[in-house]
């Protein structure tokens, strides 16, 4: 559990932080936590989400059990830079519907000074690394992973199943397209 544990020079010098799993683990719940807390503390903040997630709302990021947070939507991660106005905390949801130039973007935040906390998938539902991810995990000084629990046998799950015949990798959906699995079951319905 990632508990804020802020660099003594943190006043001076941005981070990134990703939170990462499955569907339904819990990622967007736990970024929006942080943000209550950041709000509740007075600081400057922006959150963005990509503009093909319009799941639940177009200008809010919204968990699945509801929990929500004003946001803006852009197509592009460059789109961030052009809204930030020096804000200490930039948050990002769904990071893995980014191209690989967020990593650039968030990297570029950081070292001026940012706090960066970014949301995303690690796997498909292939469990294949999902877009930038990997680099944003690799660039960042905390990782958090948070699982969900699979839904055939109960047990911590860390992989999204696709529950419809759609190939394509990107696929916005909920609980009708995917369900959390377990390694052990994922690796059954896969054979």
């Amino acid at each position: 559990m990632f508990l804020e544990q802020f660099p003594e020079d943190g006043m001076y010098r941005g981070w990134i932080e990703v939170i990462c799993g499955s569907m339904f683990s819990g990622k967007t719940e736990e970024l929006i936590r942080r943000l209550r807390r950041v709000k509740f503390a007075g600081q400057d903040l922006l959150l963005f989400k990509p503009k093909i997630d319009k799941r639940y709302s177009e200008k809010n990021v919204v968990s699945h059990n509801g929990a929500s947070f004003e946001a803006i939507q852009v197509e592009s991660p460059k789109e961030i830079l052009d809204h930030w106005n020096k804000e200490r905390i930039v948050a990002i949801d769904e990071a893995q519907f980014f191209d690989d130039d967020i990593v650039r973007v968030v990297n570029h935040l950081a070292g001026n000074g940012v706090r960066v906390i970014c949301a995303g998938l690690d796997m498909d539902f292939q469990a294949k690394p999902f877009g930038p991810m990997p680099f944003l995990m690799a660039s960042a000084e905390y990782v958090t992973k948070v699982h969900a629990i699979c839904m055939s046998c109960g047990n911590l799950a860390q992989f999204s199943q696709r529950k419809t015949k759609e190939k394509e990798q990107v696929l916005v959906g909920a609980i009708d397209e995917y369900q959390p699995l377990c390694r052990s079951c994922f690796n059954k319905n896969e054979n």
